[in-house]
């Protein structure tokens, strides 16, 4: 086969929302991407719009690194719309990553920067420009407060003949800050996307790729991106294909499933712009700059160092959410993929059979805080009250090795697995949709996770197969490699033609939301194939919980 929000919420989900990264973090080199393939290195050079870049070549591959793609976000333009970079003349270097957009280290990740001037790009590209234009695939990294587009090796990717364009975007406050009376509040992460999108339209033919075949991936909070990007105006016309690896974009939250003193919440990523007013007025009394003017409050905001914004404990974490009811997202996105108004273009959608294992595991495992029979109880009955007795009988300790990995099978089916679902069956009635369950159960860990949690097939854990991650690479077992091998090939064809099937590729039939058995294919090094998704995660049961 083959929020509402407030302090101790924004806390609770800042701590538990640590593994959003998607691995924005682990393939972090000083040096950048470089083109290996056996050969010499040799200088490159290609025109853009703004004037000419410089990359590496190697037998195998071109690799274009820091390239702007919009101006400067800081001073007056910072929390305004990305405008147009200046010309420059000359021949701008790109053999190696531009600035990290400001961010700050955390328990995952040792990274941090204070640059505004951070809104780069990076293409990987094969080494020969073919008489046929090749396909663009644009990543969107996760995790939304920390990360960078050249943290990622795309070189297997372009391998297989992609065009690979990994993109950096404002993240936390800088991305997500609302504010009453300021254009854009609450997207200008998106409105970034947006901006590398049509630079991608613009400049994709100088690199060897096809600006009418432009996938846009994300995993995560990228993934979710691509959710807002589906149902934003803005977007229209400027990618041509969707591969949306473990989003939430509808996907609710129950109270206590990141964290016991978090709050249920009916949307993971979407906030009311009231809401994300709310929290940006939070943020900016505890940076000083409350007025009763806005606009004075703003000026305020603007004229701050960033290294005194980054002090705020938890205050990127706070925007880790996208606002709706502006330019940019009109309407809840959920809402427009339930009723069927997004742009039309095939999906590629999924997530990992043990999505919330990260969650719990480094919530109590990770911290030395083991999680007991009676904090299960606890669990059960801050979540779904009157009904935890029938969740707990659905999800007996018996059936599970820990009480944590039975509280992480229960967040798992009713927020992530049951979100997945209904975002497949929204998206199905509409467009061509391939689902997906990634289902290694030993995937490497490739980040720094402390502790001896078992993470099973954990959110993200497929990210090492697509792009190529040292510390996960060398513990691949053949299987895993052949697996590996498999997916870049099925991902590379649905870039290239809308659908991942392909010469010598395991059949992977369309999920059909209605009428008959949805299809999911199950990705394992052992087993490629067929998998009853609703069934393996109960979601008959949970279809009886509002």
């Amino acid at each position: 086969m083959w929020v509402r929000s407030g302090p101790r919420r924004l806390v609770g989900v800042a701590v538990a929302a640590v593994f959003l990264s998607a691995g924005a973090v682990a393939s972090a080199v000083p040096g950048g991407v470089r083109p290996g393939g056996g050969a010499v290195e040799e200088r490159v050079t290609v025109r853009t719009d703004a004037g000419l870049v410089r990359g590496v070549r190697s037998a195998r591959h071109r690799i274009f690194q820091g390239i702007p793609y919009a101006g400067a976000p800081k001073g007056a333009y910072r929390w305004a719309a990305p405008r147009p970079v200046r010309p420059w003349q000359g021949v701008r270097d790109a053999a190696r990553p531009g600035p990290l957009c400001p961010q700050v280290p955390s328990q995952y990740a040792q990274v941090s920067s204070e640059e505004e001037d951070c809104l780069v790009l990076n293409v990987t590209a094969p080494a020969v420009v073919r008489h046929r234009p090749a396909p663009v695939l644009v990543w969107i990294h996760g995790d939304g407060t920390v990360g960078a587009g050249s943290f990622f090796d795309a070189r297997r990717l372009a391998g297989r003949g992609v065009v690979v364009v990994t993109v950096n975007y404002r993240l936390g406050i800088f991305g997500g800050f609302a504010h009453p009376g300021l254009r854009g509040s609450g997207t200008f992460g998106l409105q970034d996307q947006q901006a590398a999108l049509r630079w991608v339209r613009r400049n994709a033919a100088a690199f060897g790729g096809d600006a009418t075949r432009v996938t846009v991936a994300g995993s995560s909070f990228g993934a979710s991106a691509i959710a807002g990007h589906l149902t934003s105006p803005g977007a229209r016309g400027l990618f041509h294909r969707a591969v949306l690896a473990s989003g939430e974009g509808m996907m609710d939250m129950p109270a206590g499933a990141m964290g016991p003193d978090v709050p249920g919440y009916p949307w993971f990523v979407w906030r009311t712009a009231r809401e994300a007013e709310e929290i940006g007025a939070e943020m900016t009394s505890s940076l000083g700059c409350a007025a009763p003017d806005p606009a004075r409050t703003l000026r305020c905001l603007r004229a701050l160092p960033v290294k005194n914004i980054l002090r705020i404990p938890y205050i990127m974490n706070a925007f880790q959410i996208f606002a709706y009811g502006n330019e940019t997202l009109p309407r809840l996105p959920a809402r427009s993929l339930r009723e069927g108004r997004f742009h039309r273009v095939p999906v590629l959608s999924g997530g990992t059979r043990d999505e919330h294992r990260t969650f719990v595991g480094l919530l109590y495992d990770a911290v030395g805080k083991r999680f007991t029979e009676e904090d299960y109880g606890r669990a059960l009955t801050k979540a779904f009250g009157s009904r935890a007795g029938a969740v707990r009988a659905q999800y007996p300790l018996t059936q599970f090795p820990s009480p944590a990995i039975a509280w992480a099978a229960v967040v798992t089916d009713r927020m992530w697995a049951r979100g997945t679902h209904a975002q497949h069956a929204a998206l199905s009635r509409r467009v061509p949709t391939y689902a997906y369950e990634f289902a290694d159960r030993n995937a490497p860990l490739y980040l720094p996770l402390p502790g001896r949690f078992d993470f099973g097939a954990y959110h993200a854990g497929d990210t090492p197969y697509l792009f190529e991650e040292p510390e996960a690479g060398k513990r691949f077992t053949a299987a895993q490699r052949w697996l590996s091998d498999t997916m870049t090939d099925q991902w590379a064809a649905f870039a290239r033609t809308g659908t991942p099937n392909g010469p010598r590729l395991p059949v992977w039939r369309p999920y059909r939301g209605a009428g008959g058995r949805p299809y999911t294919q199950s990705l394992a090094p052992d087993r490629i194939g067929p998998v009853d998704y609703a069934r393996e995660h109960a979601l008959d049961f949970w279809r009886r919980f509002p």
